[in-house]
């Protein structure tokens, strides 16, 4: 079937929630041009979980396939053992196999929590990287791309500076990530901002194979819920795609204000025309907690259902809005009654050093006091609280 030339519709995906087009005049005239185009976007599977900042290409790549144009997703089960040296202040440590693999095992679900999957075209690295021919490949490869060229890298140029150390499998990523477009003949490749000079690697190399150069397209990285840093694992500041809806609700109540339209322009499906009324009633003096319910409704629906939606909205009007406990708190029978075995028996915190932090940060109640030693007990029948959004009961 020929791909929708809609007017409309390539608006909306050439400019909702894009950072820049290369070659915006070239992709636009394809695209209008009705001629079938492979989109690519990779990820490596460095850690188990998708969150809402992977979503935002991958929502991007989505506007792509509804347009008709074959997406392709590729898994970078090989270059995910070099580690991509974007945005890094030090080498990444090197994973091993068995962790690609384990990490690789959800990835494909969790995207068809975005995609349609039944029209996506599902490669890995490892396909021509890990053929018995690579040592040749890597030497053709290194062979069309100079050092300066790979240092010329904002990362690279600070770590120079700092006289910190780029290792060898660094400086090699790049190029590997570039050649997967050749191997794929991309027509477009999607990316965060932050990868953009990988993803002119790409057109450079195809350039050096004699393939039409792709178009790029960056979208914009997505802030975490601490509203600084990107979303990230790393920084245990992001929500994920496989999160239970009262969960994702809560982190989605906990975001900076200044965050919320942001999420609707890159994280939801609401029309634009809604979310500039949202912002300038925002402008007007609306509370921004009203608006951040509706996003947090608008992302539970999506991932979860809009029965789900209404549950986790109902949760927490009645646990914070109206300062009422949770109707359903799980239970615990601890081996000793001190705070600190309550709170990791009871899967409020990870560690004992978790446990104070929490304590001492004042985080912690106990039937609505607040903890004050990290030597408090417990009593059966209590609720132990970590937070505004967990509970535990003490059986």
């Amino acid at each position: 079937m020929k791909p929708s030339t809609d007017a409309e519709k390539i608006k909306e995906v050439l400019e909702r929630g894009v950072e820049e087009v290369i070659e915006r005049e070239s992709l636009q005239k394809k695209l209008f041009a009705g001629k079938p185009l492979r989109i690519k976007f990779g990820i490596d599977p460095t850690g188990a979980d998708l969150h809402l900042g992977h979503a935002v290409p991958l929502r991007k790549l989505r506007a792509f396939q509804d347009l008709g144009h074959q997406v392709i997703l590729l898994i970078g089960d090989y270059t995910a053992l070099i580690g991509d040296p974007t945005g890094r202040s030090q080498t990444r440590p090197i994973l091993t196999p068995a962790e690609v693999k384990k990490n690789m095992k959800t990835y494909t679900d969790q995207a068809a929590l975005v995609l349609d999957m039944s029209k996506v075209e599902i490669r890995y690295n490892s396909e021509w990287y890990g053929a018995t021919e690579f040592t040749q490949l890597l030497m053709e490869l290194t062979s069309k791309i100079t050092v300066a060229r790979i240092l010329e890298r904002d990362d690279f140029q600070k770590r120079l500076k700092e006289g910190s150390d780029i290792q060898m499998q660094e400086l090699l990523y790049p190029l590997l990530q570039g050649y997967d477009s050749v191997a794929l003949k991309a027509d477009v490749e999607l990316g965060g901002t932050d990868q953009k000079f990988n993803l002119l690697m790409g057109r450079k190399l195809q350039k050096r194979y004699e393939q039409p150069e792709q178009d790029i397209m960056t979208v914009p990285l997505l802030e975490g819920t601490d509203g600084e840093k990107k979303m990230s694992k790393s920084y245990d500041n992001y929500i994920a795609l496989l999160d239970a809806p009262e969960e994702m609700f809560g982190k989605v109540m906990s975001i900076p204000d200044k965050c919320i339209i942001k999420y609707f322009e890159l994280a939801t499906d609401v029309p634009s025309t809604k979310i500039e009324a949202y912002k300038r009633a925002l402008i007007d003096g609306a509370n921004p907690r009203d608006n951040k319910m509706m996003l947090g409704s608008a992302l539970v629906k999506m991932y979860h259902s809009e029965a789900a939606a209404k549950k986790a909205t109902e949760h927490f009007v009645n646990t914070f809005k109206n300062k009422e406990r949770p109707a359903d708190i799980p239970s615990v029978k601890p081996s000793t009654y001190d705070i600190i075995t309550v709170l990791i028996e009871g899967k409020l915190v990870e560690t004992k050093s978790d446990a104070r932090r929490a304590i001492e940060q004042g985080g912690v109640k106990i039937d609505d006091v607040k903890v004050e030693s990290i030597e408090a007990k417990v009593n059966q029948g209590s609720v132990v609280q970590k937070g505004k959004r967990f509970f535990v009961k003490v059986v």
